[in-house]
């Protein structure tokens, strides 16, 4: 059974995203005892935004890159992060929320994975399919203000929202997240928030077959 860590803030040791999710992938540990672990820290080595040259070989625009050495590696690159998503049965993914949405470390990794032909694709009538049902997937999440159901502030939440909308679609169903809030407003707000989130962490069941 193999797990892939991934890690978004930019904050290292004080991060409450970074702690929830090596939280969340000890207490998985424990429940799989001698899973394979591969962590990726997306600040640590950041993937460069999207280019033309990253595109696979296959699409046909990707005709418009360069065929040098630089994109031959960045292709590899690519495929590897692509790889390492596809050999996991589950993935934990620990995420900021900056400016209402991803960091940018992370959407450069998503855009590795959601490529078409390999975690999802269209059938000839156009109806989807996601390709990437295997997976269990943990997203552990801090947010510096509140974003819940009934806080107006809602409207502008785009880390668990676009997180639960992208991962949809490449056909993820089982789908948990562990939010930590308002980490920002106060610091006895950050620590009662933030243990909380941990204790979920620490609770993570088997996941249903």
């Amino acid at each position: 059974m193999k797990l892939l860590h991934i890690d978004a803030s930019i904050l290292g040791s004080t991060s409450v995203s970074r702690s929830l999710s090596a939280a969340a992938v000890a207490r998985l540990k424990q429940l799989h005892p001698g899973i394979e672990v591969f962590y990726r820290d997306l600040v640590a080595d950041p993937l460069p935004h999207l280019t033309v040259s990253h595109l696979p070989a296959r699409y046909f625009l990707a005709g418009a890159a360069a065929l040098d050495h630089d994109t031959e590696e960045r292709r590899r690159i690519d495929e590897a992060v692509l790889d390492e998503f596809l050999a996991a049965d589950i993935v934990v993914i620990g995420s900021p929320m900056y400016n209402f949405t991803v960091p940018t470390q992370l959407k450069a990794w998503i855009d590795r994975i959601v490529i078409a032909g390999k975690t999802f694709r269209y059938t000839p009538q156009g109806q989807l399919i996601g390709l990437a049902a295997d997976k269990r997937v943990i997203c552990t999440l801090s947010r510096g203000g509140f974003y819940g159901a009934d806080n107006p502030w809602r409207v502008n939440e785009h880390l668990e929202t676009y997180l639960r909308s992208i991962l949809g679609y490449i056909g993820v169903t089982r789908l948990e997240f562990i939010i930590a809030e308002g980490v920002q407003i106060a610091p006895e707000i950050r620590k009662k928030s933030h243990e909380e989130a941990l204790r979920t962490a620490a609770d993570l069941a088997l996941a249903p077959e």
